[in-house]
């Protein structure tokens, strides 16, 4: 049985993640900061045995080298980070910076994902598919910035990508593939109920980017649906 971890997974793109593979077999460890407040992953375990759920707050990265010492003896095929966040969306991050956002954003999006790889890194290379999994945005992307704003967001997904493109080098003798995907816009809370996809059309895009990502690739950035996203 294949396993993934999966981070951010209480709700939207993570949510759905868990529910895909569960539903193909694989055994899910499922991670959220709020286990107890995650009802639609609570739910979705008591129907799949295969599930597994951990709290885990990617920005204590104490607590990300905590778990990875708990599952010290379980190969990790596809880890995916997922967590994120997106403090400045409704206001504007230009005209009096706040720092602190700034630095928060940077930690979860950019810093946590890297950690992540660290810890887990063992755990990985030890797996069959050897497949480290980031999902970053578009809007990390300096060519498709046509609109502007979102000083935050879009810089801590550049630097997720530049991450993940050093991993995609560096990991490379070890055998181990790095994904970069951009999910599209989705219908979820930080999607909004304007945007284009839902989280099953956005999965399951990404899940055949996964699925055969291969040593061509690694470190390439894709959108959902197959298509490279310029630098």
């Amino acid at each position: 049985m294949p396993v993934t971890l999966i981070t951010g997974a209480n709700r939207g793109l993570g949510l759905e993640f868990v529910r895909q593979y569960a539903a193909d077999g694989w055994r899910v460890h499922a991670c959220c900061r709020r286990p107890q407040e995650a009802s639609a992953l609570q739910s979705l375990a008591k129907t799949h045995d295969n599930i597994h759920i951990h709290r885990l707050d990617v920005g204590e990265f104490e607590a990300i080298r905590h778990l990875a010492d708990e599952l010290r003896n379980t190969a990790i095929d596809v880890l995916i980070s997922n967590a994120g966040i997106y403090l400045d969306r409704d206001q504007p991050s230009f005209g009096n910076a706040n720092v602190e956002m700034w630095l928060e954003e940077f930690r979860i999006n950019t810093i946590a994902p890297l950690k992540l790889a660290e810890a887990f890194l063992e755990h990985v290379a030890a797996s069959e598919q050897k497949k480290l999994v980031f999902i970053t945005s578009k809007m990390g992307s300096m060519a498709d910035n046509g609109s502007g704003g979102a000083y935050f967001y879009r810089s801590s997904k550049a630097a997720l990508n530049a991450v993940a493109k050093s991993l995609s080098i560096d990991l490379a003798p070890r055998g181990i593939l790095v994904g970069l995907l951009h999910p599209g816009w989705v219908k979820t809370d930080m999607g909004g109920p304007n945007a284009w996809i839902t989280p099953q059309q956005s999965i399951a895009g990404m899940r055949r980017l996964i699925e055969r990502l291969s040593p061509a690739d690694s470190g390439t950035f894709y959108a959902y649906d197959g298509q490279i996203v310029p630098w």
